[in-house]
């Protein structure tokens, strides 16, 4: 990937599309371990992200996918992945969500962002903001640490 840093592409991507979610952290384990579980989007996006609860991706080593998302109330949507070594760009017709990973030293820098696509939905966005970002960014962060421990 060339140009700017994951971390800083994913940065610019959160401001363009002012995303509720947003947040970065250090952790203390290695790129390889950390990524590990970011990259088993069919496996591990399910323990990340509790509204989650199947999200099915398609074998094969091609960096865009379509995915298939199903949520804790069964409802299905189609996603569009871009997968590649420290990156993550998940979207669909209403989600868009980003991973982005550098390995830091002996740890891992990590970035996550999370947005809805329609514009009327912005001041849902806002107050999501105020609401609950800060506390899912921790709670998907400790998530993180925790499967990639058990690695």
């Amino acid at each position: 990937m060339n140009g700017p840093d994951r971390i800083a592409r994913l940065q610019v991507l959160a401001a363009g599309l002012r995303a509720p979610l947003y947040a970065e952290r250090r952790l203390e384990l290695p790129f390889d371990r950390v990524w590990a579980v970011l990259a088993d989007l069919e496996g591990e996006l399910p323990h990340l992200i509790p509204f989650v609860r199947e999200f099915a991706v398609p074998a094969g080593d091609s960096e865009l996918k379509h995915a298939r998302a199903v949520d804790a109330l069964g409802l299905r949507g189609p996603f569009e992945v871009r997968l590649a070594p420290g990156w993550c760009l998940m979207q669909s017709r209403l989600v868009t969500m980003g991973m982005a990973a550098v390995p830091d030293g002996g740890g891992t820098r990590l970035a996550v962002c999370g947005a809805l696509r329609p514009a009327a939905l912005g001041p849902v966005q806002r107050g999501y903001r105020r609401l609950a970002g800060e506390r899912r960014a921790r709670a998907f962060f400790r998530a993180v640490e925790r499967r990639a421990a058990l690695r």
